[in-house]
């Protein structure tokens, strides 16, 4: 080991390969009290995470993610590529597949809880995991890194817990789950997008740190099966880095194309207005416009329409809605 590897794994504290493949392999030794324990955390956590998501509950999601077990076969993928253990990875994948399947089957059985399918967009536990961007990826690869980090040494199982908070893996599935029994597909597909993405950073980080923690110098491992694994890793990391590439850059526009509407809206309602603006909501590329009005009158919407159009793009539509429900297309013109 470098001296620096020395300082950060002390070989007094450093877990034995043995005992970490024993940790992270769902098949090997006791293996049907491994099993048992998995399928019992998974499907609770899947029904807390899902309970969290419906009724909004921060902390009942928290609790989800402290018992969600999925951590173990994603970090037993990356142990497997490292050592070259292609069985491993195999089994790995196949529990992080099953136990996927599992939790957004619970998510969209309990889906029928939600009174308004309308409502998804706005809760917060559901908002919060359907646009990843690429700050998700960075603190998704550092809870990463935290985990496999503290799975290499004996004295770190403490922090483990605070790795589960930190790694959205149950929740964004629970996500998948409801919103898809609602239809919602647009708003399932970007959990799902946070779920994978967090799911191959939890790799790219793990193998990462069980590279330089020398475990790839394991007696066992097979040098060959371990560069065709890191191949398949970095496909699946272009794969993932193009949809939160655009994501990020939509978020970033969808920023810009806000703070015009708002100044246009203000300066469009003027002084001496005596409603209020109250903000914009946005549904894909519609941006709505919320006004309220005592009596319900506004300026004429050409005026606002003229400041919008040389604005923002023409696949962007604008709607204005004043207090008392009245909905008024501004872009496209009718």
């Amino acid at each position: 080991m470098t001296t620096m590897t020395q300082i950060l794994l002390p070989s007094e504290k450093r877990n034995p390969a043995k005992a970490l493949l024993d940790q992270l392999d769902l098949d090997s030794g006791e293996r049907i009290p491994k099993r048992s324990g998995f399928g019992i955390m998974l499907l609770l956590s899947a029904v807390i995470a899902t309970a969290g998501v419906i009724t909004d509950s921060t902390a009942t999601v928290i609790g989800a993610m402290i018992i969600a077990p999925l951590g173990t076969p994603i970090l037993g993928i990356a142990i497997g590529i490292v050592t070259g253990r292609g069985g491993l990875v195999a089994r790995s994948t196949l529990w992080v597949a099953g136990g996927l399947a599992a939790v957004v089957a619970i998510g969209a059985l309990f889906s029928f809880a939600v009174v308004d399918p309308g409502d998804l967009a706005s809760n917060s536990q559901v908002a919060g995991r359907t646009s990843p961007t690429l700050m998700d990826l960075v603190a998704a690869l550092a809870t990463g890194v935290a985990g496999a980090f503290a799975m290499c040494r004996r004295d770190l199982s403490a922090v483990l817990p605070g790795v589960a908070i930190a790694i959205s893996l149950v929740p964004p599935l629970a996500v998948v789950g409801v919103c898809a029994g609602q239809g919602q597909w647009n708003l399932a597909f970007g959990a799902f997008l946070l779920f994978f993405s967090n799911v191959v950073a939890m790799i790219i980080a793990g193998s990462a740190v069980f590279t330089l923690a020398g475990y790839t110098r394991d007696p066992d491992a097979l040098p060959a099966r371990r560069a065709r694994a890191y191949a398949i890793v970095a496909v699946l990391t272009v794969v993932m880095l193009l949809p939160l590439a655009f994501n990020t850059l939509l978020v970033l526009v969808k920023a810009q194309w806000t703070a015009d509407i708002s100044s246009a809206t203000t300066e469009w309602l003027g002084d001496d207005f005596e409603g209020e603006f109250q903000g914009i909501e946005w549904d894909n590329l519609t941006a709505r416009v919320a006004v309220e009005s005592p009596d319900g009158d506004v300026p004429q919407v050409a005026g606002l329409r003229s400041l919008l159009s040389s604005k923002l793009p023409g696949l962007v539509s604008v709607e204005l809605n004043v207090s008392d429900g009245v909905v008024v297309p501004v872009l496209p013109a009718p």
